[in-house]
């Protein structure tokens, strides 16, 4: 058999291949930051930063879906108020590194031990050091992130 004959199929399942795949690299980061189970903020009760004052571990006996992701929370007290309000719950720029936001790019997050509320505000960071780097300046980085977000999903 001719060798060009024989690179004819893999030529056409490579073609085949970056057609579909392609695609879906170059789309749209999701709004909120999830893991691929789509549970958003590692599974951390977003009303718990508030209310509590630390991370608390959400259940999926108290999950509610919200902007295309599933929220766990402690509680159904927890839950519920988030459902009447998530607004007022959820993180900043979606859960993702309000540091990489204020940047110009996504950055995944440490729920546990990198988080701060500001002016009744939750932003997370990436780690404990990236935190240091947003707390020397939250008002300014938070105006630096409001003008990338949601222009960072893209």
């Amino acid at each position: 058999m001719n060798t060009k004959l024989r690179t004819i199929p893999l030529v056409v399942a490579t073609a085949i291949f970056f057609s579909v795949a392609v695609p879906s690299l170059a789309e749209a980061k999701s709004e909120i930051y999830k893991n691929w189970r789509g549970i958003a903020i590692k599974g951390y009760d977003p009303v718990a930063y508030h209310k509590d004052g630390k991370p608390v571990k959400g259940s999926n006996k108290y999950e509610l879906k919200w902007k295309d992701a599933k929220w766990r929370f402690a509680s159904a007290e927890h839950r519920d108020l988030f459902k009447a309000n998530p607004e007022n719950y959820a993180p900043r720029y979606g859960g993702y590194c309000a540091w990489a936001v204020s940047q110009g790019y996504t950055a995944s997050v440490d729920p546990e031990n990198a988080w701060t509320i500001f002016e009744g505000k939750l932003y997370l960071n990436y780690n404990v050091e990236v935190k240091e780097k947003w707390q020397m300046d939250i008002p300014g980085n938070i105006k630096k992130a409001d003008a990338n977000w949601p222009g960072v999903l893209k």
